[in-house]
């Protein structure tokens, strides 16, 4: 038992020892929420204007549209795209310069269900760098991987005909995650790791049987994964439609599962680790914090506090023991995670989503009307330090930000700029 134990401690440091000297080559925002899946960004302080004296667009590139946010990687800068409604595609630019170095595309786009065809058909997620190779998950439940040097084509997986499942009502909106040998993806109804060399499945979990809506589409997944240590424990993180669960990296075993209250099955965050437990939200329901124990190795997950803030779409940033979100109804909120009490909720609101990112004690949030906000990581009262309209197209895709630049993917462009 005290070696199994020693074994995993052992795997657990290695794997993080992966993701942070991955995050340590210098200059990279390589997936969705940059180099540790958390929004944070070690740089130089951020000034407290956001106007072109302090912030200054450097160029701008337009595009066919998407919602990915771009990934930023040595000289290059990735963008994805659909085209003419039937292709989807990548895009290289230079990082100074925004010129087209490579542009591969595939035939493979689809047309949403109803209820997404206000935010058009579009690629979703946003791709993910590793070793030279690039990971996109187009939206028909396809994963492509690119050489990210030259964009040739080494591999591709269709878990729509690979597993016989229907096509999710909104697409693959899964963002890859790569840790190790492996890439992991909600897809298929359910969560696969892939080899991320020959991109053949090396297991399949959570597979869910449910019933196809119209145009024969099912329902999908809504989050993307993440990876953590618990208890000492590696595992992978995942919201289901309903329900959140740590999986065992090497095997795809479920070490825990937890059904939230949710009336309509609605699990969009990503589970986010405080201390040993999960915080997390609903679309339509509380947020709360999940304690998980480790005992006789079995995992078991209780309710810790829940409180009334709905936190929808906008993945939440964690500084020190306070989560700040941006909620369902449009207000930015802060909740102290050691006890759920709510500290403060804005007094106004700021789009239907926002992407968020934070360095030091400083928040910069993307809402998809185009508008850029700073705020001051204050858990006592809400700071507003300054406010700036970048776009006047919607911008849904995560921010970017590598060094002094910040990386903004507009619906129809790309466009970057420079900290002053």
């Amino acid at each position: 038992m005290e070696k199994s134990r020693s074994v995993q401690s052992s795997v657990a440091v290695c794997l993080l020892m992966v993701r942070l000297l991955g995050a340590a080559e210098n200059a990279s925002w390589p997936q969705w929420r940059g180099p540790q899946r958390d929004g944070s960004v070690s740089s130089a302080p951020w000034p407290e204007s956001l106007q072109e004296t302090h912030l200054l667009q450097h160029w701008r590139v337009e595009l066919p549209p998407s919602y990915s946010g771009p990934v930023v990687m040595q000289d290059k800068v990735f963008v994805t795209f659909t085209r003419d409604k039937r292709y989807e595609g990548v895009r290289a630019l230079d990082r100074k310069s925004g010129e087209k170095l490579w542009e591969t595309e595939w035939e493979g786009a689809m047309e949403v269900a109803k209820l997404g065809t206000s935010m058009g058909s579009w690629i979703r997620a946003t791709p993910a760098a590793d070793g030279g190779r690039l990971f996109v998950a187009g939206m028909p439940d396809l994963l492509v991987c690119l050489d990210s040097h030259t964009g040739a084509e080494l591999w591709r997986a269709d878990f729509h005909k690979r597993y016989g499942t229907p096509l999710p009502e909104l697409g693959f909106v899964c963002s890859p995650l790569v840790v190790g040998d492996g890439v992991y993806v909600q897809t298929a109804d359910s969560f696969v790791k892939v080899d991320k060399k020959t991109g053949k499945s090396l297991w399949r979990s959570l597979v869910r049987k449910g019933k196809a809506s119209r145009d024969d589409l099912g329902q999908g997944n809504y989050s993307s994964p993440d990876f953590a240590v618990i208890h000492g424990r590696s595992q992978l993180l995942v919201a289901d439609i309903d329900a959140i669960a740590g999986v065992d990296p090497a095997n795809g075993k479920v070490l825990w599962h937890r059904v939230l209250d949710s009336y309509d099955q609605g699990c969009i965050l990503a589970p986010t680790v405080y201390r040993n437990g999960i915080y997390t939200s609903t679309r339509a329901s509380r947020s709360g914090y999940y304690p998980l124990e480790y005992r006789d190795q079995k995992f078991s997950i209780t309710d810790g506090w829940k409180n009334k803030l709905i936190v929808y779409m906008s993945s939440p940033v964690l500084i020190g023991d306070y989560a700040y979100a941006h909620l369902k109804n449009g207000r930015f909120a802060c909740t102290d995670l050691r006890t759920g009490k709510v500290q403060w909720i804005s007094n106004r609101t700021f789009g239907k989503y926002c992407s968020m990112v934070w360095n030091k004690d400083r928040i910069l949030a993307l809402t998809n009307e185009g508008q850029l906000v700073l705020l001051r990581a204050d858990p006592e009262e809400f700071a507003l330090l300054d406010s700036r309209t970048v776009s006047t197209e919607e911008t849904w895709g995560h921010l970017a930000i590598v060094g002094r630049h910040v990386y903004v993917r507009e619906r129809n462009a790309v466009a970057v700029f420079r900290w002053q």
